[in-house]
């Protein structure tokens, strides 16, 4: 575990809001709504509900399946609604044998603007891809996660936003684009360029669309916390469903 003096921060609320100030990354959307309520793993009753098993990622043509490195056994499955939509269904799968079970669900929101196979800062749009879930972080302590995890004041929204986002980094799980591997989610280097983007994560919602992060409920947060293990090399698959397949 990392401690607050082994990191490097950016302020009051971290690389986000930096990126919020600017429109870009995980920060705040001008969209009102529910803070990160309590919401238990979405049960399904359909064929294809949490237990059941496909020999392929339910959904995911073969352009993305083949970018999932070959030793990953968690995914974390981000189905956006529409090309343009801000909502999204995250979806927990494990490897069972040669297939994916499907471990939990959640409803979740994604960029203000939909989605982008070319994401650039500002453009309110997550982006399109596989990326891998190496590090986790925020406000609050520790839930027992097993990523290593950075708690620190450094990642609170300031209270000048909204209300309902004063608790959107209360728990982070950086996604690995244009960022640097083994560093707290709130590390500023962006390898690629800050035309990018960057500082992308999965945080807690707050009802509606996001800068580009993708967000759930706080109890789906420390589910994939306490879950995602690095020994299973755990990976973001995320799109909407038409890039998603095709």
């Amino acid at each position: 575990m990392r401690t607050a003096s082994a990191v490097r921060t950016l302020g009051l609320a971290g690389a986000c809001v930096l990126l919020a100030a600017a429109g870009s990354g995980c920060g705040k959307s001008q969209d009102k709504g529910a803070g990160g309520g309590e919401a238990r793993p979405t049960a399904s009753r359909k064929a294809d509900g949490p237990g059941s098993v496909s020999r392929d990622l339910p959904g995911v043509g073969e352009r993305l399946r083949s970018r999932i490195p070959a030793g990953s056994r968690q995914v974390v499955a981000v189905y956006g609604k529409g090309h343009n939509s801000p909502d999204a269904t995250v979806v927990l799968f494990t490897k069972q044998g040669e297939g994916w079970r499907r471990a939990a669900s959640w409803p979740a929101h994604n960029g203000k603007k939909g989605w982008t196979e070319h994401h650039r800062e500002g453009d309110r749009r997550s982006p399109v891809g596989v990326f891998t879930l190496t590090d986790a972080g925020g406000v609050l302590p520790d839930p027992g996660a097993r990523l290593p995890y950075t708690s620190s004041a450094s990642f609170q929204a300031p209270h000048y936003w909204a209300k309902t986002h004063w608790h959107d980094f209360d728990y982070v799980i950086a996604i690995d684009y244009n960022r640097v591997k083994g560093t707290a989610p709130n590390d500023p280097v962006r390898p690629e360029g800050r035309s990018k983007g960057g500082s992308i994560w999965l945080h807690m919602d707050h009802g509606s669309g996001t800068s580009a992060c993708v967000s759930l409920s706080k109890s789906a947060m420390r589910h994939l916390l306490r879950t995602l293990d690095p020994a299973q090399r755990p990976v973001v698959v995320m799109g909407d469903r038409a890039a998603l397949a095709h």
